[in-house]
């Protein structure tokens, strides 16, 4: 089997992984491994293919991450494409302290702390319809409709 027919399976392998996984930073190892294969046609030696597929991929890698930061954790609490719940609204009966109450939605008992917004006045929220704005954790971060 030819040196390229190598490279070109193993990035075929890379971009397989990447559609089970969603992992997007396997297509850039792909993309390095598609460079080692380029080169592997054009007749450098196994070294130039080895470093050409290692800086390609991880330069792009590199890239990638560098124009596409992301904040893991801010990105799921408040994103409404990743949490289906994010913009739904449940009625308080009633806010015992700042901390928290319970409430229901979707059929089963939830944490519900108020929004920063709603106790910047250092007031209890009233009780009545809240739109879900945020989810940490297991607690639902509720703003005043």
């Amino acid at each position: 089997m030819d040196t390229y027919t190598i490279w070109w399976l193993l990035a075929g392998i890379a971009v397989a992984a990447e559609l089970l996984t969603g992992s997007f930073y396997l297509l850039m190892i792909a993309l390095g491994l598609a460079s080692g294969a380029v080169c592997a046609h054009l007749g450098f030696g196994a070294a130039a293919q080895v470093t050409t597929a290692a800086l390609v991929g991880v330069g792009a890698v590199w890239v990638w991450h560098r124009t596409h930061p992301m904040s893991a954790k801010q990105q799921t609490e408040q994103n409404p494409d990743v949490n289906l719940d994010i913009g739904s609204t449940v009625t308080v009966a009633q806010w015992p302290s700042r901390e928290g109450t319970a409430v229901l939605h979707r059929g089963s008992q939830w944490t519900a702390k108020p929004a920063p917004q709603d106790i910047a006045n250092g007031a209890l929220p009233n009780a009545g319809l809240h739109r879900i704005v945020a989810v940490e954790g297991n607690t639902l971060v509720l703003l005043k409709v």
